[in-house]
């Protein structure tokens, strides 16, 4: 009996978090399609509109660092319904937006939102399966993000041309029939319990056990240091790609679509490949094989003179480039003990969001002043500087041969 009750929380913790990512990054990206259409209407500049993004991150970084403290103390399952809540509310108030200051403080708004979830749900998955199936199940989450995106491309195709964008944003109602899921089937891990029990449990938690001594502080800024690298690779490339195709390589996407499904089902896959590498020998092998292969891909799109090659190109660079992405939450949750495991993901990878996210402004700047080569060795030098720091990580190498040794 408590076997089939552990195992289906087990299938309700991944059914949720994957919807949890999926409805957070279908929230994500329908700014993206409808921010043409909202310069226009609002009769906006392009600078402003920039902002709404940043604005979006900021509030990510905020909700991250908040609702990760209240998932450690209050638990995972509440939390994370709460962060549902938010960020679908907020994201459907868009539908009354009348002007671009209304715009900023939603968009906030769902950033504190979509930053909570992050971290409180890889803390359900990592608490409620074994280590050595924890980078698998991330990296299903993570792939749940990129149904996400293909769920937000057909909506705003359906939707903006027929209704306006202001009624796009009314789909995201839709995760408020999550949280209600999640308050009803999910429950809070045998291991989160008891550590609430336990003297740790009791202690005040804070940001500081995050940088309690050299080493943890060193490791909390370097894993940092590697999900901005991840963000900015992520960000910049699916923000220029586009202009890329059609600007420096001289080549009429009109397939574009095909390209973006290609890349996402590159992503997939790579997602799926990299938590089994990650499971069976470890984070430094697992890392080290996607962020050189991350290097050399981004150098691809300067080989593609068609639609074809672009294609394949795209899937390969997805497959690398964002293959890693649900590795992070496995690595954090191992590293950092369980009273303060949400906090511990939420920080770290908001932070890589914030930061990240500016990547698509320092590409835009290298395509005015020089040409893509440059372009795609800067995103190439930054993958092999996060390949260094990676070995830097004294704990990450105790995990690897942990995993070597459990095989043996």
């Amino acid at each position: 009996m408590d076997h089939q009750q552990t195992s289906r929380n087990q299938r309700q913790t991944v059914l949720s978090t994957s919807a949890g990512f999926a409805l957070e990054n279908m929230d994500i990206m329908f700014l993206s399609f409808a921010l043409t259409p909202i310069i226009a209407t609002l009769g906006i500049s392009g600078a402003a509109a920039g902002l709404i993004s940043s604005i979006t991150n900021l509030g990510m970084l905020v909700g991250g660092v908040i609702f990760g403290l209240i998932g450690d103390r209050i638990g995972r399952v509440k939390t994370f319904s709460h962060t549902i809540f938010i960020f679908a509310f907020a994201t459907a108030g868009m539908y009354f937006a009348k002007n671009i200051w209304v715009i900023y403080i939603l968009r906030f708004i769902a950033g504190i939102g979509a930053g909570g979830e992050y971290g409180v749900g890889i803390a359900l998955i990592a608490e409620n399966f074994p280590q050595n199936k924890v980078g698998r199940i991330t990296s299903v989450a993570a792939i749940g993000g990129q149904v996400g995106a293909i769920f937000a491309a057909v909506m705003a195709a359906i939707i903006i041309p027929r209704f306006g964008w202001n009624a796009l944003f009314l789909v995201g109602l839709l995760p408020v029939v999550l949280a209600f899921m999640v308050r009803h089937n999910l429950q809070e891990s045998p291991e989160f319990l008891a550590s609430k029990e336990s003297d740790e449990g009791k202690e005040k938690i804070s940001l500081s056990e995050l940088f309690t001594t050299g080493r943890q502080a060193y490791q909390t800024i370097a894993l940092m240091f590697m999900v901005i690298v991840q963000i900015a690779g992520y960000f910049g490339l699916m923000n220029w790609l586009p202009s890329i195709m059609q600007k420096q390589l001289h080549i009429n996407v009109s397939g574009s679509s095909i390209w973006m499904i290609s890349t996402i089902i590159g992503m997939s896959i790579g997602m799926m490949v990299f938590g089994t590498i990650l499971d069976r020998i470890g984070p430094r092998m697992a890392y080290s094989i996607f962020l050189i292969g991350s290097a050399l891909s981004v150098f691809l799109i300067t080989l593609a003179n068609n639609e074809i090659t672009l294609i394949l190109a795209g899937a390969v660079l997805g497959f690398f480039s964002n293959g890693m992405f649900g590795g992070y939450g496995a690595i954090i949750s191992q590293l950092y003990p369980t009273h303060i495991r949400a906090t511990a993901n939420n920080l770290i990878v908001n932070v890589g969001r914030a930061i990240g996210g500016f990547s698509s402004v320092v590409i835009g700047f290298l395509m005015d002043h020089s040409n893509l080569t440059v372009t795609m060795g800067f995103l190439s030098i930054l993958y092999i500087a996060s390949l260094c720091v990676m070995f830097s990580i004294p704990a990450l190498k105790g995990l690897s041969l942990k995993e070597k040794e459990r095989l043996e």
